[in-house]
């Protein structure tokens, strides 16, 4: 995924396509870009053709609308489908990828083939409610770079960082570097909009993983459990010892996750327009 190799829909939104077969489409996290996805690009390239692109508000992607909504997010998914001629794909969707996932799911239900909701939030507590909010005041005072240092050391076990520098530092940069206003408007629906949809969860009943790490404490394996509780094709896998950026620090685990998830649920008939 060299930044040259990046290719832009009509409506500005950057994306990279690499594989052929089955479409999968991948969702990075609130703070980063389409990136942090290289493990997973690599490995499910060779079964499907794999969609990764920046998020509004992120990389180089165009601004969410100051009242944006996540349902604004889906849309985006929607028009580059459009721009790609893909009629159904499967979605993975990463941390606030996954509330995105969600809300796709719910608005363009007939495009949806199979779902991976990956260390994403569900029903927060108060504690952790108060936690984000907390960080959300942070980052409209202080820009993106408000709280990076603490989250890492959320996002990453200390062997981790300690073992890779330079890759810490990587992801330092992207989410420091964000666009002040395209990052807390996108900050503030991942803050706020964790039980967007509930009430709507039982009528996606596409495949769906849920997975999140076993020491995540901001995705939670109670909220990963509570979350496929409510789908009704759901299947739940808690990563042991595992805590939020499992794409990059476990990446070989989650790559054998997906793929052994897809050639369970994903056929090419399952795409037939599409291809």
């Amino acid at each position: 995924m060299e930044l040259t190799e990046a290719r832009k829909a009509p409506d500005g939104t950057r994306y990279w396509r690499q594989g052929q077969g089955a479409p999968v489409i991948l969702i990075h996290g609130v703070g980063l870009d389409a990136t942090m996805w290289q493990p997973q690009v690599d490995a499910l390239a060779e079964y499907h053709a794999v969609i990764a692109y920046d998020m509004l508000g992120h990389g180089d992607s165009a601004l969410p609308q100051v009242n944006a909504g996540l349902d604004d997010y889906a849309d985006q998914l929607a028009a580059l489908l459009d721009h790609l001629g893909l009629e159904r794909v499967a979605v993975v969707g990463f941390s606030m990828g996954g509330l995105v996932a969600r809300a796709f799911a719910l608005r363009y239900p007939e495009r949806l083939a199979a779902m991976v909701v990956l260390s994403s939030v569900f029903e927060r507590d108060a504690n952790q409610r108060a936690g984000v909010q907390q960080r959300l005041a942070q980052t409209r005072e202080q820009g993106p770079a408000a709280n990076v240092g603490e989250a890492l050391k959320r996002w990453f076990s200390p062997a981790f960082r300690h073992a890779h520098p330079g890759r810490i530092a990587k992801v330092h940069e992207i989410v420091s570097n964000n666009h002040p206003q395209g990052y807390y408007r996108s900050y503030a629906l991942f803050g706020t909009q964790d039980d967007f949809g509930a009430e709507r969860l039982q009528t996606i009943r596409v495949p769906v993983l849920v997975a999140t790490g076993e020491l995540d404490p901001g995705s939670t394996p109670r909220m990963a459990r509570a979350l496929a509780e409510r789908l009704p094709n759901a299947e739940v896998q808690i990563l042991p010892g595992q805590r939020h950026m499992v794409p990059m620090e476990a990446h070989e685990t989650v790559n054998a996750m997906l793929l052994r998830f897809l050639a369970t649920v994903v056929t090419r008939d399952s795409f037939k327009e599409a291809l």
